[in-house]
């Protein structure tokens, strides 16, 4: 993933990044804009954007690697997710990617999300190719009464199987999780598009809160402007340092065993 610093703003990348950012785009289903906020900023921003905690969804977030994450060096991120009132779902991702290399009849499965996500900073296009799990499946395979691969499809253990280490199995991998997760899903006043806010805990007491918007790939630029010029309006903190929440998470659970 090409990294910057200082960060940078979308029309701040030299024409080599911004060329490739355009031919990673071309390729992908949606563009994922995305901001973390500071702890010592997230409550003034929670308070900004007046978001109702009374009004997010619950998710319950499991990694599955090696305790040396082997699978993460690659960027391989299998995950499983328990999701209120919604269906529970499994997912193995595969970052970064380019568009155009991925096999034509996997780029077509229904299942497969091709998406780059862009931060300040930074930017990586992903494959995540999804599947849905029954409601008590994923507790029953963290508990270790359900192989880990049956969490997966047919199509996503193949989808492992091409791009993990040659001899680790879903079976032979360490359950690193829980992380629990409120999601909102918001449209914030004077805003025009809809927003995403993600307030991720960690068992350590840390906190990483994520405001995201999709959109489609023609509309990045204009929608990251917007978004910006939106934010900065409220007052938010937009130069803090950019967090992830895969590698907090698997980095926090690794470092625990």
């Amino acid at each position: 993933m090409p990294t910057k610093s200082p960060p940078k703003r979308l029309t701040e990348l030299s024409d080599e990044e911004l060329g490739e950012l355009l031919d990673l785009v071309k390729g992908a289903d949606s563009v994922e804009l995305k901001l973390t906020l500071p702890e010592a900023d997230q409550i003034s921003t929670i308070r900004a954007l007046r978001l109702d905690p009374l009004e997010a969804q619950i998710r319950q977030v499991f990694f599955f690697d090696t305790p040396d994450l082997a699978l993460n060096k690659l960027g391989v991120v299998p995950r499983a997710r328990r999701i209120q009132g919604k269906a529970h779902d499994s997912v193995v991702k595969l970052r970064p990617i380019v568009p155009d290399e991925l096999p034509a009849d996997l780029r077509k499965s229904a299942g497969m999300v091709v998406e780059v996500d862009a931060m300040p900073g930074g930017y990586v296009c992903s494959a995540s190719l999804k599947g849905k799990v029954g409601s008590t499946d994923v507790l029953d395979a963290v508990a270790g009464d359900r192989p880990l691969r049956k969490l997966f499809s047919k199509e996503q253990r193949a989808f492992y199987a091409e791009h993990a280490p040659a001899g680790i199995e879903l079976d032979d991998l360490t359950v690193l999780g829980p992380v629990f997760v409120l999601k909102l899903k918001s449209s914030p006043a004077g805003y025009a598009g809809k927003m995403v806010t993600e307030l991720w805990l960690y068992p350590d007491g840390t906190r990483i809160l994520e405001l995201s918007t999709k959109c489609a790939p023609s509309d990045m630029f204009s929608v990251a402007m917007e978004a910006r010029a939106y934010l900065a309006k409220q007052g938010l903190n937009l130069s803090g340092e950019q967090q992830t929440k895969t590698k907090t998470a698997l980095e926090f659970f690794s470092g625990q065993l």
